[in-house]
C-alpha cells in the first residue's frame, strides 16, 4: 500500500504522464517520417543516371506530386543544368549534334544536393523538433520543482505543540521527504531514458534513410560548381567567336572561288554558244550579200 501511495502521488503521476506523452509523440512522428522517407527512397531507386535524361519528366512529376518533398524538389530543380545539344553540319554537309559544353554530360547540379536534402529539410522541419530537444530538460526540471514543493508542503504542516502532534509531524515530514527524493530520481531517470530512446529512434528511423536518400541524389546528379560552369561557357564562347572570325576572314576568298567556279562552269559555255551563233549569223549574212552583188553585176552586163 505504501508503494502504491508513492506511485499514485500527483507529482510523480505528472512526471510519468509527461514522459509517456513525450515518448509516444516522438515514436509517432519518427515513424511517420520514416514511412515517407522509405517511400521516397524506393522511388529514387527506380531511376538510373544513364536514363534520367530520357525519364526526367516522369522523375519530376513523381517528386512534384509528393507533398513531403515537393517544395524542396522545386528549389533543387532550379539548380539543375541540362545537357544542351546544338545542330551543326560537318564537311559532308550532314547534320550532326554536338554538346554545347564539354563539362556537362547528362543532368548536373550547380549546388550540392545535401544543401537541400538534409536533416533540417527532411526531418526536423516535419515535427516540433524543439519540443523533442527540450523534453529532457523539462523532465529534469520537474524533479527539483516537485521536490522543493513537497519539502515546502512538509514544513508548512510542522506542529510540535504536543507529543502526539510531534510524532505525526515527523512521520509526515519523513514521508514527504521520501516523495520529494523520488520526484528527483524519477525525473532524472526518465530524462535519461527519453534521451537514449530518442537518439536510437532518430538514428534508426531518420538518419539511416536520410543518408541513403542523399547517396541516391549523389548518384543521379553530378555536381559542377558555378564557377567551373561559367569558365567552361566562356571557353566555349571564345571558341565560337574564333571560329566565326575565321569564317568571316575566309568568306571573301570563298565567295571569289565560288564565283569563278560559277563563271567557268556556266557563264563561259553560255557566252561561247552566243558567240558561235553570232558568227554563224554573220557568215550567213556575208554569203547572202555576196550572192546578191554577183547577181546584180550579171544583170547589168546582160542588159
Amino acid at each position: 500500500m505504501e508503494v502504491l501511495r508513492y506511485l499514485f502521488n500527483p507529482a510523480l503521476m505528472i512526471i510519468f504522464l509527461f514522459f509517456i506523452f513525450s515518448v509516444i509523440y516522438c515514436v509517432y512522428k519518427y515513424q511517420k517520417i520514416n514511412e515517407q522517407m522509405v517511400m521516397l527512397l524506393n522511388y529514387l531507386k527506380k531511376f538510373k543516371k544513364s536514363d534520367l535524361s530520357f525519364r526526367f519528366k516522369e522523375f519530376d512529376d513523381g517528386l512534384s506530386s509528393n507533398p513531403y518533398i515537393s517544395n524542396i524538389w522545386t528549389e533543387f530543380r532550379n539548380t539543375l543544368v541540362f545537357d544542351e545539344n546544338v545542330v551543326l553540319s560537318n564537311e559532308k554537309e550532314d547534320v550532326v549534334f554536338e554538346n554545347a559544353s564539354q563539362v556537362i554530360s547528362g543532368i548536373q547540379t550547380t549546388v550540392d544536393s545535401a544543401y537541400f536534402f538534409n536533416e533540417e529539410m527532411l526531418v526536423t522541419s516535419k515535427l516540433n523538433y524543439k519540443f523533442v530537444q527540450v523534453t529532457p530538460t523539462l523532465l529534469t526540471g520537474m524533479g527539483p520543482l516537485f521536490t522543493f514543493m513537497h519539502i515546502a508542503f512538509a514544513f508548512a504542516h510542522v506542529d510540535f505543540s504536543t507529543n502526539e502532534a510531534t510524532m505525526t509531524t515527523i512521520s509526515n515530514l519523513i514521508s514527504n521527504m521520501q516523495i520529494a527524493a523520488l520526484c528527483s530520481v524519477f525525473a532524472v531517470g526518465e530524462s535519461l531514458i527519453f534521451l537514449m530512446l530518442e537518439r536510437l529512434l532518430y538514428n534508426y528511423k531518420c538518419r539511416q534513410p536520410l543518408t541513403e536518400i542523399q547517396n541516391c541524389f549523389y548518384k543521379l546528379f553530378d555536381s559542377v560548381t558555378s564557377e567551373k560552369f561559367l569558365i567552361e561557357l566562356l571557353k566555349t564562347t571564345k571558341i565560337q567567336n574564333n571560329s566565326l572570325t575565321n569564317a568571316m576572314k575566309t568568306m571573301p576568298k570563298s565567295f571569289k572561288e565560288a564565283l569563278d567556279k560559277s563563271l567557268s562552269s556556266i557563264m563561259i559555255p553560255y557566252l561561247d554558244n552566243i558567240l558561235f551563233n553570232l558568227d554563224k549569223i554573220k557568215e550567213n549574212n556575208t554569203n547572202t550579200f555576196n550572192q546578191n552583188a554577183i547577181d546584180s553585176v550579171d544583170d547589168l552586163f546582160q542588159g
